[in-house]
């Protein structure tokens, strides 16, 4: 029996997510959106492209969740953009109304699904799918540290002149200014980044990771980024699906890893057919401590700001 995979959000991120999915041939696809028609247009537009590309899988878009039972992963990519004039707060709040519903109704029709979010603020929609859902920790994982740790390498390989295949890294922490690129873990087949380049370098390489996000929205000006969040996404995925147990750096509920209780932070975990299996405790030196201690502040603020809220 094929595997099945429901996206929750047919815009940028979701509709290139369900179409990498159905490329990889990983699994049945369901688009689900609220905007009638829109996931079912470009479900059957991915469809159509399958004799072409040569995939051989079945892509639905849906209005409701009906489709969606007994789906292996639940990947949320639905709620809204930042917008002039909303604070961060407004945008939490908005958000978390957006994933609560969808954590709701997907676990209702697939209550053995594993959770994947992406919607931002990405540590407080982790924390929000984990409550709503009363799934186990293992089943709720958060995508941002792939992402940020795409970002980090390719700019390494892009300043080295070197194949990025070959950069090695690590970002941990909170999805946002305060995420901890890991340069004494970064190299270049085995070669620490240390060796290759100098510090005024690496500080702005680990800046310009840490405004990533940001730069590509100074860029686009009405949008963000979307390609390389999705093919973050479909790497967590496919590691689940085919139980690869790949290590990544994910968002996940700690529970007293390293010092930190009920919050969703960016660690290095193996994925695989359970969802998150295992959580790796790195020895961090003290100014590496001090980072991510300052990131699961910045999570911690978030998260108060929706216990304060929603009582």
């Amino acid at each position: 029996m094929r595997k099945k995979v429901t996206v929750v959000g047919a815009g940028n991120v979701g509709a290139n997510t369900a179409q990498k999915i159905a490329a990889k041939e990983l699994a049945d696809v369901v688009l689900v959106d609220i905007v009638e028609g829109v996931p079912q247009g470009k479900g059957l537009d991915m469809l159509e492209s399958a004799p072409v590309e040569g995939y051989d899988v079945s892509i639905t878009g849906a209005n409701g969740y009906e489709a969606t039972a007994d789906s292996d992963i639940v990947v949320i990519t639905a709620g809204f953009p930042r917008k002039p004039g909303m604070s961060r707060d407004d945008l939490l709040l908005a958000n978390y109304e957006v994933v609560k519903t969808a954590t709701e109704s997907a676990a209702r029709y697939s209550p053995n699904a594993v959770l994947v979010l992406v919607t931002n603020p990405l540590d407080a929609m982790c924390w929000t799918a984990h409550q709503v859902s009363g799934f186990p920790r293992h089943r709720v994982i958060g995508m941002a540290g792939v992402l940020d740790t795409a970002r980090f390498r390719t700019f390494i390989a892009e300043e080295l002149k070197v194949s990025f295949e070959n950069v090695t890294a690590m970002v941990l922490g909170g999805h946002g200014d305060t995420m901890v690129p890991l340069v004494r873990f970064t190299n270049v087949s085995g070669i620490p980044l240390a060796e290759l380049t100098d510090q005024t370098t690496i500080d702005r390489l680990v800046q310009r990771t840490r405004d990533g996000g940001a730069e590509i929205v100074k860029y686009l000006k009405t949008g963000s980024a979307y390609y390389a969040p999705a093919a973050s996404t479909v790497e967590m995925v496919e590691s689940i699906l085919k139980d690869k147990k790949k290590v990544l750096p994910c968002a996940a509920l700690l529970d007293g890893e390293y010092g930190v209780h009920g919050l969703f932070v960016g660690v290095p975990v193996k994925l695989g057919s359970k969802g998150i299996e295992h959580i790796y405790q790195i020895a961090l030196t003290a100014s590496e401590e001090a980072a991510l201690q300052k990131s699961v502040e910045a999570v911690a603020e978030l998260v108060e700001v929706l216990k304060q809220k929603i009582g």
